[in-house]
């Protein structure tokens, strides 16, 4: 009797200590999965700020088709009114019993000017359109690429039909230096591929410095250290990525074109930045506004 007693008791124990174990287990596995959907959840946040980003560029560039789109309805509303005055003169003119060949000429000139003009504004509501969408795309492809990096150190918008990367001085440089960081580097790299995805388009990188004073022995003055940083950032996309240096153009504002207001620190720090801008082939956007010649 006394050794059932014994053998019920160790098996009782037994059971005990393998409940013990399969509740550690369950609370181990309740903590792992606790951390998965912390992390899930944060990843959804960030994605839907990253949507709400792109949202609001896209309204941007919906608004600025919208007032381009009125700019051309207007056009062809004046060439329709020449066209109508036109016809009434022709209409007029069909009463005489006589129409010297001098007028008849003057007439078909006009008629033929106003259809190439009908044209031209075709032509140019089209180009404009496919500038809006390669500037959409570049946008696009460059949020992706730089979507690991803070939106601290690289802003991307744009502004006036043309894209600006937007990028902190204290990613790109140490303080009063002009030397590219290695941090920097990463962040060109990603840059500069988007860049040579797209030939046709032309690059100004412009520095900008704050109002404080600064001068150093190879640097006389903030207008001096942002061309200085400029020109860096240029030479890096050339010789280490690749980026034709025909395309590019290097400059500085100095503290001329401020962000904001330089009364605070946060303000400063947003003025100080280097720019990256990239806009169509100047050549060949002014062409789309210049009529040829006989027109």
């Amino acid at each position: 009797m006394q050794k059932i007693i014994i053998a019920i008791a160790v098996i009782f124990t037994l059971g005990s200590c393998a409940s013990k174990k399969k509740m550690l287990a369950l609370e181990t596995r309740a903590n792992e999965i606790q951390l998965q959907l912390d992390k899930a959840r944060a990843d959804l946040n960030d994605c839907d700020t990253r949507t709400a980003g792109l949202n609001q560029t896209l309204k941007t560039r919906e608004d600025e088709l919208a007032s381009r789109g009125a700019r051309v309805k207007e056009l062809e509303d004046q060439v329709d009114f020449l066209k109508r005055n036109n016809n009434q003169l022709l209409d007029r003119m069909s009463d005489l019993s006589v129409i010297s060949k001098e007028g008849a000429e003057s007439i078909k000139r006009s008629m033929e000017t106003m259809n190439q003009q009908g044209k031209y504004i075709q032509n140019l509501n089209s180009s404009i359109q496919r500038k809006d969408s390669l500037n959409m795309a570049l946008v696009m492809n460059l949020k992706r690429s730089l979507q690991d990096v803070s939106d601290e150190d690289v802003q991307i918008e744009v502004k006036k039909g043309v894209v600006y990367v937007s990028l902190s001085d204290k990613m790109l440089f140490n303080s009063g230096s002009y030397t590219i960081t290695s941090q920097a580097e990463n962040v060109l790299s990603k840059v500069a591929k988007i860049l040579n995805d797209y030939k046709e388009i032309e690059i100004l990188v412009e520095g900008h410095t704050d109002n404080v004073p600064f001068r150093s022995d190879n640097l006389a003055d903030n207008w001096d250290l942002s061309v200085k940083r400029a020109t860096s950032v240029v030479r890096t996309l050339q010789e280490k990525y690749g980026v034709a240096p025909g395309r590019m153009i290097a400059g500085g504002r100095g503290e001329h074109l401020p962000k904001a207001g330089n009364d605070s620190k946060e303000s400063r720090s947003a003025n100080r930045r280097t720019e990256i801008i990239i806009t169509p082939k100047l050549d060949q956007f002014f062409n789309l506004y210049t009529p040829q010649a006989g027109k």
